[in-house]
């Protein structure tokens, strides 16, 4: 420190600071946000945190001060955390199994909300592209008039996952939003994982039959945090807006993260005991609405594998939103399953990008 400029000075304590911080964001996954809340905004911030750090590193490393290793070694102690936002080389060779894939279709673009009206027939081509053996979508569309498409019977027309478990939370007349799992095994039982205050919120089960093996299917859709257009228009404005207004607009968008973090953690403990109780092989698919950095994922992902991790290749963000850098959507799978070729499909058509990947038995 002696043989630092009093600027150096600064921007290590700086430093200091950030690599504090992204301590900090480790704990996120061990610690109940029904318990402490707060914490999780540490964890939403993990890939924040992770660039600043890089960032530093790359400074001190210009200026070769040993003060790089501070950084280093932060980012060295979250490897585990870094590895579940990143894979530096994946599998691109596709085993003998069978495909999975997990798509948010953000109701197959029901209100318009890409100014394209060929949007749902390009999800219809996008899953008819990636022929998958097994197909599970969140926030499914299903209409009975005439006037609406008839998303179910289009689906199970066109591609070999015929046979289907849906689930809807809300119903408008003949207009059905919820859930669906569609495969081209047999199925053999169908279910629903009871959640606290769901809302919204859906757990299924599909019980298939797979070269002799029965095989669980999960497939949910965990608490979002329902921001409204006036949240996006605020934090748009942000800059613009009078200090009062800039305070009173921050306690609405914490408050409803709060809401859903809490949310998320009790329907992650349910879901989880579910999982751990299945008498059958699993894999576990749908949109968690949280980052690896969360109690969420650890609690439902422990004692299992992640499709991603074992197979993927690069930043895993699945949200294509106004921050795109967020890996929400997952396949995760018993371990006495493998995955291979896991990819997330960039196609812009939902504010989530469709993951797949091929699940084999390891025997």
């Amino acid at each position: 420190m002696k043989n630092l400029s009093i600027i150096d000075k600064l921007i290590f304590l700086l430093n200091s600071v950030f690599g504090i911080l992204l301590l900090v964001s480790y704990l996120t996954p061990f610690v109940n946000p029904s318990v402490f809340w707060p914490i999780a905004f540490f964890g939403l911030a993990y890939p924040i945190l992770l660039v600043i750090n890089f960032l530093f590193c790359i400074y001190w490393l210009a200026r070769l001060k040993r003060q790089l290793l501070l950084s280093v070694i932060v980012i060295g102690c979250g490897w585990n955390q870094l590895t579940n936002f990143m894979q530096i080389t994946g599998s691109e060779k596709q085993d003998d199994g069978f495909k999975v894939m997990s798509y948010n279709v953000r109701l197959f673009d029901l209100y318009n909300w890409s100014n394209n009206k060929q949007t749902r027939n390009k999800i219809f081509d996008l899953v008819d592209d990636q022929n998958a053996d097994i197909i599970c979508i969140q926030e499914f569309f299903y209409s009975e008039e005439k006037e609406y498409f008839n998303t179910l019977d289009t689906l199970i027309t066109f591609q070999k996952a015929k046979n289907y478990h849906t689930f809807y939370t809300k119903s408008k007349l003949k207009h059905n939003f919820g859930i669906a799992t569609l495969t081209k095994f047999p199925v053999l039982n169908r279910g629903k994982v009871d959640l606290i205050d769901a809302g919204n919120n859906i757990c299924i089960y599909t019980d298939v039959l797979v070269e002799n093996d029965t095989i669980r299917i999960y497939n949910m859709h965990l608490a979002s945090v329902h921001l409204a257009e006036e949240n996006y228009k605020f934090i748009e404005n942000i800059n613009n807006q009078e200090t009062e207004e800039q305070i009173d607009g921050s306690k609405k968008i914490v408050s409803l993260l709060k809401e859903a973090f809490i949310k998320r953690s009790i329907q992650a403990d349910i879901i989880s005991k579910h999982i751990k109780q299945s008498q059958y092989k699993v894999v576990v698919c749908g949109d968690f609405n949280d980052t690896p950095s969360s109690y969420a994922y650890k609690i439902i992902s422990d004692e299992l594998c992640d499709s991603f991790r074992e197979s993927g290749a690069g930043i895993g963000a699945t949200y294509n939103g106004s921050i795109p850098i967020y890996r929400i959507d997952y396949i995760l799978h018993d371990r006495a399953l493998h995955s291979s070729a896991f990819n997330t499909i960039s196609k812009d058509l939902s504010d989530h990008y469709p993951i797949a990947s091929t699940i084999s038995f390891t025997e």
